[in-house]
């Protein structure tokens, strides 16, 4: 096997010396092996940590500091024809290198979940590549996902009335995609699209597949718009009972356990997770942030296109807003590199960009919590920074939970959940909350009065209390 040809003591050497026939690369390879590293890709392992030695002029372990790491992969990550499975690959064997291995203090203060956001494939069902496609891609798109053959014309119809009609992209690929899944049930099936056909894939989503009740309505609300908008007929009475939805309580931390909780994040995730909680976001709004939602004069964070399409203000919270500043400002040092780089634009939807032709690299424009890389945009080929991938906070509040033995399923929806249920109990009113939270019915926000278990100011004591 080709490995580096470096003396062995002098790249990986600690602070203690090693015994000449058992050299620190050979340590390293074997932990390779034990990480579960194919050992036709150690050797670009061992490649990847000759190049971040030499490039920190042979620094020793021990003495490496997490800011000279971060340096040489932001460095890294603008080298040209860079694919995201190389970057995440050297990502991993610093890791391995500096944390599993040396166990030194920079190893320990990296902030990895950042970087390791490279690890993660962006699908093209991403909400920012979609809105970007024509009516014809969305439905090849779709048809490709199910694997349907044929139908391009109703596809690309449903395509073009939902967006007539200013619908989401989520909705947009929800509908295309179910009805893409019951073109298919029909050809299978040896069937024509009719109201008869409809009931028996319903029949089949229900006792074949078992789905959820919420999943049956939203192919039947899929469904009745193709043949309502596109096929032009009504489905009338189908005499088809949907399954009855089970109410569900949203899972709530404890205050103490909201600590908890955070105190085993860091970095950008403890941040993000701090803004969710503080300000009621969902995952998607906090990861598509922009400099410019966030105002520090009035205290406040200005949520754009939510659910619904509505914009909304919610609080900046006060304990994060000095790292948030410092985080900004690291953020902005980046983005000048970038742009002295050419690498400064960033994503914004296709009318805006004609409108403002330069607002693609003005700094207000940019993600507040950006990609740990540059990618290249899967249609276009602009190489360019997008936002932090979802999964990457997903993970960390995950992990942070298990390792504070939190015994609930939480999830980044919880800290949304977390953030009404307090303020409720702090004695603010259900209407507050509801703005807040962006609901369009209060009855929405009402299911924290149940987690709460009080109807009215006061509590209902337990008989069991009684005296």
């Amino acid at each position: 096997m080709d490995y580096p040809k470096i003396a062995p003591s002098e790249p990986l050497t600690l602070n203690e010396p090693d015994p000449p026939e058992y050299s620190r690369w050979h340590q390293y390879i074997a932990l390779l092996g034990d990480s579960g590293i194919p050992e036709a890709t150690r050797v670009y392992y061992c490649r990847h940590v000759e190049d971040f030695l030499r490039k920190t002029d042979h620094t020793p372990l021990s003495e490496m500091s997490a800011e000279a790491v971060e340096t040489y992969l932001r460095e890294f990550s603008r080298r040209p024809r860079l694919q995201d499975w190389q970057f995440a690959q050297c990502v991993h064997a610093l890791r391995l290198l500096l944390l599993d291995f040396a166990q030194c203090d920079a190893g320990k203060t990296v902030d990895w979940a950042y970087w390791n956001d490279a690890f993660v494939e962006r699908s093209d069902r991403d909400r920012d590549v979609a809105e970007a496609m024509s009516v014809d891609q969305s439905a090849n798109e779709a048809a490709r996902r199910i694997g349907l053959m044929g139908h391009d014309d109703i596809l690309q119809t449903l395509v073009t009335r939902i967006r007539a009609r200013n619908y989401s992209i989520r909705t947009e690929q929800a509908y295309t995609d179910w009805s893409a899944k019951y073109l298919a049930f029909c050809d299978a099936s040896g069937v024509s699209p009719a109201p008869e056909s409809v009931k028996a894939y319903l029949e089949y989503l229900a006792v074949g597949r078992r789905v959820s009740p919420a999943t049956q309505s939203l192919a039947l609300n899929a469904l009745a718009f193709l043949f309502q908008n596109v096929l032009g007929q009504e489905l009338g009475d189908l005499q088809f009972r949907r399954a009855r939805a089970k109410k569900k309580l949203p899972v709530v931390l404890t205050r103490d356990e909201m600590a908890a909780l955070m105190d085993r994040l860091d970095g950008v995730s403890e941040l993000m997770a701090g803004l969710m909680y503080g300000a009621g976001l969902r995952l998607m709004e906090c990861v598509r942030l922009r400099v410019m939602d966030v105002d520090f004069a009035r205290g406040h964070i200005c949520v754009r296109e939510a659910k619904g399409r509505k914009d909304r203000i919610v609080p900046l919270p006060q304990r994060y807003e000095s790292t948030l500043r410092k985080h900004l400002q690291l953020r902005k040092r980046e983005h000048d590199l970038d742009l002295k780089e050419g690498f400064g634009n960033t994503y914004i939807p296709e009318a805006l960009a004609r409108k403002y032709p330069n607002a693609v690299g003005d700094w207000k424009w940019q993600y507040v919590f950006a990609s740990s890389r540059i990618s290249a945009d899967p249609r276009s080929g602009e190489r360019r920074r997008h936002h932090l991938h979802e999964s990457t906070l997903q993970k960390a509040i995950g992990t942070a939970a298990k390792d504070a033995e939190i015994n609930k399923r939480v999830n980044s929806h919880a800290l949304r959940h977390s953030f009404a249920t307090h303020l409720l109990e702090a004695g603010y009113d259900i209407r507050t909350v509801q703005e807040l939270l962006g609901h369009a019915d209060v009855s929405t926000t009402m299911i924290y009065t149940h987690v709460l278990n009080r109807p009215g100011a006061k509590g209902v004591q337990s008989p069991a209390d009684f005296p």
